[in-house]
């Protein structure tokens, strides 16, 4: 029991004391002072109505202003948190730019003309006439096989149609006198006719011991040498017309209604770095492959120096649309809605959101197909406090932007805070030192009354 009241009476005496601290407290406020602690140490306390007092109240009013103000108003702007005026924004033209549509596909190369050698006849090799990779002209001889046989038979039947001519002579001659029946003239010249099928036929024979080229050319590699017995079939070289090049091009099923003839296709080699070939494409394919659904699609490029050969890989992009005359605007203009696009149009200091269609997008420009004309200006930045058509607006320019807090040269150093839409603050003289109290290098404490030592209330 006299413990109970031992606590009741110490927490009556802490009640009175603290109710007699703050009486004396609020009858003497000038009592509370602030000393200022600068960047270069030591401290002023300030007294009642002092110059520290003064000194003290600046520093607050100045750090209270760099909060934001008694009014709550942004830095900068006007009194009272009213309209900010024409809102700061970044813009562009419309300017011209190239545009060119391609689509991107495997090509590969062949000849112009391609013909392997095969004999038609079997015989044995008895001279070769070319060399490996030669050129050749159209009628050369480029293998010979061993024709004795053959030149036998064509002697033979050229001595039966002279025995057989001059029998068809004789007999015309006598059927004239009535010496022979009409009928043994007929025989006489039905056997002439067969005598000379029968040569041609020998001479024919003779002709294939002998493979020449079909047309000029370049000689691959040869599967023969002078001796051997081929058969007929057997593949002996291969001739290519290397004067044009075809390239044939698979693309997909997609472009089947926009590519057509004509329409240039731009090829490079991995084999020839730094080079680019233009082919014109020549036909297309009456058929669409079912398994991969492509289109194959062939064009045509000189080769003056023999440079490409057949079977080289190409990477070509074939050239669905060009103008150089585009209209484009950046990409950072582009608002883009469901399935269509805005932007905000500049008429006379006012904006106007504009719908838009758009084509390709080449180097972070888009191209504009309908909605904007050369010229016109639209916003590239600060679209997000554009609220509505005819809003005013003020043009501002990347190039003067101030840079980022911590950053260096000229625009508002650390802790300041810049009003959106405002200009930048031009430099001046330095504030007096009273007014900088929210500058990091000074401090403000609170001292006690009955000199108690002070109490640090904030840096």
């Amino acid at each position: 029991m006299k413990s109970k009241l031992i606590y009741s009476a110490l927490a009556a005496l802490g009640l009175a004391g603290l109710g007699w601290y703050a009486y004396t407290t609020q009858r003497s406020p000038a009592g509370i002072g602030f000393e200022v602690k600068g960047g270069g140490g030591g401290t002023a306390p300030a007294s009642a109505g002092g110059p520290g007092a003064q000194g003290g109240q600046a520093g607050g009013a100045a750090a209270q202003a760099g909060k934001g103000g008694p009014a709550g108003a942004a830095p900068g702007g006007p009194p009272g948190g009213g309209p900010r005026g024409p809102v700061g924004v970044e813009v562009a033209r419309v300017e011209k730019m190239p545009i060119v549509e391609e689509a991107v596909a495997a090509g590969t190369l062949r000849a112009n003309e391609t013909v392997t050698l095969r004999s038609e006849v079997s015989g044995r090799i008895q001279r070769v006439g070319f060399t490996d990779g030669a050129r050749v002209t159209r009628g050369t001889v480029l293998i010979a096989l061993d024709a004795s046989v053959s030149a036998a038979e064509v002697e033979q039947a050229r001595a039966e149609l002279a025995l057989a001519r001059a029998n068809y002579e004789r007999t015309a001659e006598l059927a004239q006198r009535n010496f022979v029946s009409a009928s043994a003239k007929d025989q006489a010249a039905a056997t002439l006719s067969v005598l000379e099928a029968k040569l041609k036929l020998a001479e024919a024979r003779l002709a294939k011991s002998d493979l020449r080229a079909p047309f000029n050319g370049v000689m691959g590699l040869r599967n023969v040498s002078p001796g051997d017995f081929v058969k007929d079939g057997a593949d002996l070289a291969v001739i290519e017309d290397l004067s044009s090049m075809k390239v044939d091009v698979r693309l997909p099923e997609r472009y089947f209604g926009r590519i057509r003839r004509g329409q240039p296709i731009q090829l490079s080699f991995d084999s020839l770095p730094g080079k680019s070939f233009t082919a014109t494409l020549d036909a297309i394919d009456a058929q669409i492959d079912a398994n991969g659904r492509s289109l194959l699609a062939r064009g045509k490029l000189a080769n003056p120096d023999g440079g490409l050969r057949t079977g080289m890989y190409a990477r070509a992009r074939v050239v669905l649309r060009a103008n150089p005359n585009a209209l484009g605007v950046p990409e950072e203009a582009l608002i883009p809605q469901g399935t269509e696009t805005f932007v905000w149009r500049i008429q006379d200091g006012k904006v106007t959101r504009t719908r838009i269609e758009i084509g390709l997008r080449q180097q972070g420009r888009v191209e504009v197909m309908s909605g904007l004309a050369l010229g016109d200006q639209v916003v590239t930045a600060g679209q997000l406090r554009l609220q509505r058509d005819g809003q005013e607006v003020r043009v501002i320019d990347p190039s003067r932007r101030p840079p980022a807090p911590g950053g260096s040269g000229p625009g508002p150093g650390p802790g300041s805070v810049q009003a959106p839409g405002t200009e930048p603050a031009r430099s001046g003289p330095p504030a007096a030192p009273a007014a900088s109290a929210a500058s990091p290098a000074l401090a403000a404490t609170v001292t006690a009354p009955a000199g108690q030592p002070p109490v640090a209330v904030g840096k």
